[in-house]
C-alpha cells in the first residue's frame, strides 16, 4: 500500500530554517547599517556633551582606575572610538560590525563588573547579536561557502 503524505511545512519543524528572501536580507542590512552607523556616532558625540545621560556613572570604578585621568576624561577616549565605529560601519559594514561588536563586549564586561546595570547589559547583548548579524549580512556568500567547504559542511 502507497500513502502518500502531503509535503510538511517549514513551520512544521521549530528548527527549520525558513527561506529568506534576497531583498529581505537587503533591507535588514540597510537598518542595521543605518542603526550602527548612527548610534554610535550619535553616543560618541554625546560623550562629550552628556545631554542623553551622565556617562561618566555608568563607568565601572575599576576601569576608572586603570584609564589615565578622570572618568570624564575617558568618556572623551570613549566618544572618540565610538565616532569611528560608526563611520567604519558606513563605509566598511563587514568590518565595522566586528568593530561595534568587540565595543559591545567591552561595554557589557564593564556594566556586568558594576552592579546595578544588568538590564543595560542585557540591552546590549542584544545589539551584540544585532552586531554579528550586521556582520553575516555583510558577509560575501562565497566567503560563507569557502568557510563551510573548509569545515568540511554545506553552506
Amino acid at each position: 500500500m502507497s500513502a502518500t503524505t502531503a509535503p510538511r511545512s517549514p513551520s512544521h519543524n521549530a528548527l527549520a530554517t525558513p527561506d529568506i528572501s534576497t531583498k529581505g536580507a537587503q533591507r535588514a542590512f540597510l537598518l542595521l547599517r543605518t542603526v550602527f552607523t548612527i548610534a554610535p556616532i550619535v553616543f560618541g558625540l554625546d560623550k562629550f556633551a552628556n545631554v542623553l545621560t551622565d556617562w561618566p556613572a555608568y563607568l565601572a570604578p575599576w576601569i576608572d582606575n586603570i584609564v589615565p585621568g578622570d572618568a570624564q576624561q575617558a568618556m572623551y577616549i570613549v566618544g572618540v572610538i565610538e565616532i569611528v565605529a560608526g563611520i567604519v560601519v558606513a563605509t566598511r559594514p563587514r568590518w565595522g560590525a566586528l568593530l561595534v561588536s568587540a565595543w559591545l563586549i567591552g561595554i557589557i564586561v564593564n556594566l556586568l563588573t558594576y552592579s546595578g546595570f544588568y538590564d543595560v547589559a542585557l540591552r546590549d547583548f542584544g545589539l551584540l547579536v544585532a552586531a554579528l548579524s550586521l556582520y553575516v549580512l555583510a558577509t560575501p556568500d562565497r566567503v560563507t561557502a569557502r568557510a563551510a567547504t573548509d569545515r568540511g559542511t554545506s553552506a
